[in-house]
Parts: C-alpha cells; structure tokens; sequence
C-alpha cells in the first residue's frame, strides 16, 4: 500500500466513526404518525462533529480522486 491509500483507509474509518456518532432525532417515530414538526439547530458538540463530518468527507473524496489520478 503507498500513502495515498493508507491515508485513505485511515479516513474513511475517522469518516465511519463520526457518522455513527451522530445520532437521529426521529428514530421511529415518523413511521408511525409521531413525526416531531420542530427544527432543532445543531449546537456545542453535535455541531462540532457534524462540521468534522462535512471535513472528512470532502478529504476523502479529494484523496480518493487524487488516488485515481495519480494511478493512470
């Protein structure tokens, strides 16, 4: 493996992690009629790991194009 891919690996587990952090609002609840019609804003740590979600996603889209472009 060259760093390009390791450091692609190792994204993609930060970027795994962060998204199981993040927890749901709803759950089950708006399947069966129980739908919650106020808008929560994201605030402290619920924020913060959503703004490092964004983060990681975009870095693992950039290395994992940048992967396929130094491999032709």
């Amino acid at each position: 493996m060259n760093k390009i891919q390791i450091i692609q690996v190792l994204i993609a587990i930060f970027l795994m992690i962060a998204i199981l952090l993040q927890s749901r609002g709803a759950g089950l609840s708006g399947i069966f009629g129980g739908s919650n019609n106020i808008y929560l804003t994201k605030r402290g740590l619920e924020k913060k790991l959503f703004v490092v979600t964004v983060i990681l996603s975009v870095l693992f889209f950039t290395i994992s194009l940048t992967g396929v472009i130094l491999a032709k």
